[in-house]
């Protein structure tokens, strides 16, 4: 009888043989970039709704929770105080600024140039910018509508970094101005808005200019923007105020099938003294829309403000983090690396 002997070969691959796994995934298309860090999930939108984080696509991996709202970091007009009902009759009618109710408040404000970009840009061509340790997306636009006597040209720039491990993305938003003003500013959503049934998607609100945490049951009917929770830097400093030590703005999540409560998504405007109004009330949604520079600007200069927004397990984690990076108001990034710069 022939016995048939199996010979079996043992080959040992040292790791570093191996190729490296890329520990930030990106995977871009006509209309998205879609990031994956091992931490969190985001996407970018190329076509459509644009800037900042597509809504509903920045994922905590820790919990599962997504943002609850209509996107993150996403960006609107270059405005200036006052009315413009003066010359709203040469205006294009998405730069009409309607005031004196309930969905923008009493404030007179308007529009210096356009389009609002997240939703009239319709196309933005985004880079993607690899390093070490993190992933970065930078992209921009420059304004096609002006006010009657102003140009049209102002750019906007926006870098958004995703470092690894980090449960949060850097971002910068920056206008680079073709156009003098007494007090420019730049509108934004930040960290976003939150849309809810009742308030089954969210359990509490936290404006770090106020004591503690507002209750979700405070946003079951709408109010307007300066009626309740709502933030003016003027405001303050009339009244004697000392500036607030951080702006740290967002909502603890929950779940709107089971209530379990999620982590806190909060939005950390880096400087506090940038932020000329910060709006937080219910309009069929809540309205978390941000207003920073409100401040004198030549044609040639430029303003901006960094951000820090995602996931926190603690309101006092949340603290220490923005604690960590104060002060700064601009991004800079390269494939050597990036910083958050200040003035």
């Amino acid at each position: 009888m022939r016995i048939a002997i199996a010979t079996w070969i043992v080959v040992f691959i040292s790791p570093a043989a191996l190729p490296a796994a890329e520990p930030i995934e990106v995977v871009e298309t006509p209309d998205e970039i879609k990031l994956a860090t091992p931490t969190v999930e985001a996407t970018i939108r190329k076509k459509g709704y644009v800037s900042g984080i597509a809504a509903g696509t920045f994922v905590d991996k820790k919990t599962g929770f997504h943002d609850a709202g209509y996107g993150l970091d996403i960006v609107d007009w270059i405005m200036e105080p006052g009315s413009d009902e003066a010359y709203r009759d040469k205006l294009p009618q998405e730069m009409v600024y309607q005031f004196g109710n309930e969905y923008h408040g009493k404030g007179p404000k308007r529009s210096i140039e356009g389009p609002q970009i997240c939703t009239k840009a319709k196309e933005l061509s985004p880079v993607v910018i690899r390093g070490k340790d993190f992933v970065a997306v930078k992209q921009s636009f420059q304004y096609q509508t002006a006010a009657p006597g102003k140009k049209t040209g102002s750019t906007w720039t926006q870098t958004i970094v995703f470092p690894e491990g980090k449960r949060y993305f850097v971002s910068s938003d920056r206008i680079d101005a073709v156009n003098d003003s007494a007090a420019m500013f730049l509108r934004l959503d930040m960290p976003g808005h939150i849309k809810h049934k009742e308030g089954d998607t969210f359990s509490q609100v936290f404006l770090s200019y106020f004591d503690k945490p507002i209750p979700s049951k405070e946003f079951l009917t709408n109010f307007a923007p300066d009626e309740k929770f709502n933030y003016r830097r003027d405001a303050w400093q009339a009244a004697g105020k000392r500036l607030p030590e951080r702006i740290i703005r967002g909502y603890k999540l929950r779940d709107p099938a089971t209530g379990k409560e999620g982590p806190w998504l909060l939005g950390m405007t880096l400087d506090p003294s940038i932020v000329s109004e910060a709006w937080c009330h219910q309009r069929g949604y809540v309205c978390m829309i941000e207003e920073f520079g409100e401040r004198p600007i030549k044609a040639g200069e430029h303003f901006s403000a960094a951000f820090i927004v995602g996931y926190f397990d603690t309101l006092d984690e949340a603290a220490k983090v923005y604690d960590q990076h104060k002060g700064s108001s601009g991004l800079e990034v390269a494939e050597s690396g990036w910083k958050l710069t200040s003035k």
